[in-house]
């Protein structure tokens, strides 16, 4: 609870704009949901002995297969000649290997260490990150909500990993 306060003081940071976007929403829920069921048999995969970065590699093959198709109902053109670019290239490079392999990687591989609910515990310290770097690289004020919202996230999961004690009367 306090982590979830915290995340929506650091999402809101003092803007309240209520906008209904239903679709939006249910992708998002949807996009949790896959998310646990990708968590979950990630450890019972590496409970067999599987080797991490098979699991990864064979995840992103079917992901990329199941995604294909999809590829018809949009917009979308086979033009290799954008990546004749080296700005381009290095983007994807970044993307596929830095921001998906290498992460997905070590996602699986702490999720086969600690087990998927535990290592769930530590997305909630994504938006402080973000935080942080929107300070440092986008010169973007620290405001006292962001200030609040990450002292509630914080508590939130040290609460969770038995870090902080409450005093039961």
């Amino acid at each position: 609870l306090f982590s979830m306060i915290g995340i929506v003081l650091i999402t809101l940071n003092g803007k309240f704009v209520l906008s209904v976007n239903p679709l939006g929403d249910l992708l998002a829920v949807f996009a949790c949901l896959f998310w646990a069921c990708y968590s979950i048999l990630t450890k019972r995969s590496s409970n067999y002995g599987y080797n991490i970065i098979l699991l990864t590699r064979r995840f992103f093959f079917y992901g990329l297969m199941f995604m294909l198709p999809a590829l018809y109902l949009f917009d979308f053109e086979w033009n290799l000649s954008r990546f004749n670019q080296p700005v381009n290239l290095l983007n994807i490079l970044f993307l596929g290997v830095g921001a998906s392999a290498i992460c997905f990687a070590s996602w699986n591989y702490a999720v086969k260490l600690v087990g998927a609910v535990k290592i769930s515990i530590y997305i909630y310290l994504v938006p402080i990150l973000t935080i942080i770097n929107a300070v440092l690289i986008l010169d973007e004020p620290f405001t006292w909500i962001a200030a609040i919202g990450t002292l509630f996230t914080l508590s939130g999961v040290l609460l969770s990993e038995g870090k902080i004690k409450l005093k039961k009367d």
